[in-house]
């Protein structure tokens, strides 16, 4: 049976690079955000709900409209939860799917900034929260993303606090920059395994 391994973390904690350290190990991931954005254009469900919430234009010229979506999202909590009850369900089916066509390996993960908060905890075997100060966060964000200090807090500001993502965690890996990430990963992936057979089993 696949151990699932839940990835989560505010913005510019550095999920992506324990991700990707996984995937290194032989652990795939399974990455939300691009997973999502891509089904909101290919699955004929979501774009139909969404069509029928926000009208035709929302895909005008078979395009996703992302700006008319990211207008109607944030600007309501009731909004926010109409589209994430359209878009959260296929996702998780999606996942289900994509760890079935992975059951040859012994652990797989999904990276996800609101794993929490978009209920897929219920979907993983452990939830790993990677932490960084907050600081280092604005840093990496303001870096990465060429955005001011201004927008990157209040996309901080509106995540899921450090405190309650690490109540709900069952592991913290932290990279703060100084603290050596790869002894972290091989740790949880040895707790988790017991025996070290956290590889894909080579294909024939």
């Amino acid at each position: 049976m696949t151990v699932r391994i839940g990835i989560t973390g505010g913005i510019g904690s550095g999920k992506s690079v324990v991700s990707r350290l996984l995937e290194v190990m032989g652990i795939p991931v399974y990455i939300s955000d691009m997973e999502t954005k891509q089904l909101m254009v290919a699955d004929n469900r979501i774009r139909g709900e969404l069509i029928a919430l926000l009208g035709e234009e929302v895909y005008a010229g078979g395009i996703l409209n992302k700006t008319l979506l990211a207008s109607y999202l944030f600007g309501s909590p009731e909004h926010a939860r109409q589209v994430n009850s359209i878009v959260h369900p296929r996702v998780k089916e999606d996942f289900r799917q994509w760890v079935r066509q992975h059951a040859g390996c012994s652990m797989a993960g999904i990276e996800s900034a609101i794993l929490i908060e978009a209920g897929f905890a219920g979907e993983v075997d452990a939830v790993v929260m990677v932490y960084a100060p907050e600081e280092v966060r604005v840093q990496r964000a303001m870096k990465r993303d060429a955005s001011s200090r201004e927008l990157i807090e209040r996309r901080i500001r509106s995540q899921m606090s450090d405190e309650e993502k690490r109540m709900r965690a069952d592991f913290v890996i932290v990279n703060d920059g100084e603290t050596p990430l790869i002894p972290q990963v091989l740790a949880l992936i040895t707790f988790l395994s017991q025996n070290n057979t956290y590889l894909c089993p080579p294909k024939k």
